[in-house]
């Protein structure tokens, strides 16, 4: 099973899906600079089956084309970077020094 994962910009996620079926979706927040990655879902029929990581690796392939820091709140997308050091370098990190 091979998942294809497609940007719906429109419904600010990417989604996942087998056959035609959609299988998961990865909704996201979108800025010039920045993709923050908020919810990851899997429908129960596909999980286990690797469409969540699917889901994951074309989002954050296509920040990287893209150029955009990545911004992980979603629980599942923050443990799958930290699994694939290769993407590593794609979490945005706050570098201000401002204190009050």
């Amino acid at each position: 099973m091979n998942p294809v994962v497609t940007d719906v910009p429109a419904a600010h996620r990417f989604e996942a899906r087998v056959g035609g079926d959609l299988a998961g979706f990865a909704s996201y927040l979108r800025s010039a600079g920045l993709i923050a990655f908020v919810h990851t879902e899997v429908d129960p029929a596909y999980e286990g089956r690797g469409v969540g990581s699917a889901l994951v690796r074309g989002g954050l392939d296509t920040a990287r084309a893209a150029g955009l820091r990545v911004v992980p709140v979603c629980p599942f997308v923050a443990s799958w970077i930290e699994g694939h050091p290769g993407y590593r370098e794609l979490v945005y990190e706050n570098r201000s020094r401002v204190t009050d």
